[in-house]
């Protein structure tokens, strides 16, 4: 009887052990003690590629003269109470694929490779003549339709919107949850397409801390990040109910056994 209560104890602690195992491996960043960090040194930069979405506006003392480049158009909009109302919205302007828009007064600029600082002061330069010495224009640029999607073994698959132009793949993770217990901490992956049109992709380990010096560390617009499913769920209905029944039987089996060994003894 002692025996059988041993055994039974160490399937137990054998169990418990293995669930041990399982769990250090659910830990990023596990050897950021060991990574030197200098690499990953800089400020990213988000660069425009085509089919972007800009938003532009101008701003300045002369309101009549700043008018001429902020285009927009009027917005029905429908309130609680079902009532209608207008409101004027600033038009965006779509990259093309060869990398232009088509900017009011001035006509076509190639935007491409630029980040949004950068068209901010080539635009200011252009359309400075159109504005008095003592009343220069600024010139705010940003990209409304950045945005990455965010699937597979996360809590909440998403579309995240990111409106700083600067995101790490951690963040978008996050955003969308965090992985399950149930994803591939090292095997995370990233699609992403690059100005012409190429399509790319490329493996990260969120276990390793090295993933900060990584050139896929910030996403880019329109990436699309992919946390592969690990074996376990791949057979989780059976695994889950044959280790549950498993331990179940196995605790009533103790229980008996402790019961028969203190009435017998």
């Amino acid at each position: 009887m002692k025996k059988f209560l041993s055994g039974a104890v160490f399937l137990l602690a054998v169990m418990a052990l293995s669930g041990c195992k399982s769990a250090k491996e659910v830990a990023y960043f596990q050897n950021i003690e060991d990574v030197d960090l200098s690499a990953s040194k800089g400020l990213y930069t988000a660069r425009i590629l085509p089919k972007d979405e800009l938003t532009i506006t101008v701003n300045s003392t002369d309101p009549a003269a700043a008018s001429a480049f902020n285009l927009s158009v009027t917005k029905t909009i429908t309130n609680t109470n079902s009532t209608l109302s207008s409101q004027q919205v600033l038009l965006t302007y779509v990259v093309d694929n060869e990398g232009n828009i088509n900017y009011p007064q001035i006509g076509k600029l190639h935007v491409i490779g630029m980040s949004c600082e950068e068209l901010q002061d080539f635009i200011r330069e252009r359309i400075s003549p159109f504005f008095s010495v003592n009343d220069q224009p600024i010139v705010t640029v940003r990209m409304s339709n950045y945005r990455v999607t965010v699937m597979g073994e996360v809590s909440a698959p998403k579309v995240v919107s990111v409106s700083t132009e600067k995101m790490s793949v951690m963040e978008a993770i996050a955003s969308a949850g965090d992985l399950s217990i149930y994803g591939k901490r090292k095997n995370v992956l990233i699609i992403r397409e690059d100005a012409n049109g190429e399509k790319s992709h490329h493996m990260l380990d969120l276990t390793d801390a090295n993933i900060i010096n990584d050139p896929y560390y910030y996403v880019q617009q329109n990436d699309i990040i992919y946390v592969t499913p690990n074996k376990t769920k791949a057979r989780n209905s059976d695994i889950g109910s044959v280790t549950t029944t498993t331990i179940s039987i196995t605790s009533i089996l103790i229980s008996i056994a402790s019961l028969m060994y203190n009435i017998l003894k």
